[in-house]
């Protein structure tokens, strides 16, 4: 999809308040209110425009302990019936502790970001869960211990 400058505006309006009114939007993109919304349609429909969220602090609902764990997983043969990377991908949409999960280049396969209670939710994850798993081979993790930029937004 190609975007023009309208749209960019609509885009990083939106991604600084999803609430506002098609009134209120645009007003900051010197459109008419019917223009804006037409616009809008069409970028959700474009799939520029992927859904609208609340932004949920982990901190403010009990969720004091953000780790970022890399996954190895162990290398596919030919006894498997599945490949262990399809069977780990299957596995992490149903953690709820994994709140983003990206394949990688170089020595490790994947990346998660697990947000938890505390060091005793995070140990029983590891533990009972992802080491359980019969595809990871092998996990590191780091511990965030400061948020210094955290956002939703894309650079349009």
């Amino acid at each position: 999809m190609t975007l023009d400058a309208i749209d960019r505006r609509i885009l990083r309006a939106l991604q600084a308040n999803g609430r506002m009114t098609y009134e209120e939007l645009a007003g900051q993109v010197s459109l008419s209110p019917s223009a804006t919304l037409r616009r809008v349609k069409r970028l959700e429909e474009a799939g520029a425009i992927a859904g609208y969220v609340a932004i949920v602090p982990p901190e403010r609902v009990g969720l004091g302990l953000t780790a970022y764990i890399n996954v190895r997983l162990e290398k596919h043969t030919e006894s498997h019936k599945r490949n262990p990377m399809d069977l780990f991908r299957a596995a992490v949409q149903s953690w709820p502790e994994v709140v983003e999960c990206v394949a990688l280049t170089g020595e490790m396969d994947y990346l998660l970001r697990v947000v938890v209670e505390d060091m005793a939710h995070y140990s029983r994850f590891i533990m009972d869960t992802l080491l359980k798993h019969p595809s990871v081979e092998d996990c590191k993790t780091s511990f965030v211990l400061d948020r210094v930029k955290n956002t939703t937004a894309v650079p349009v």
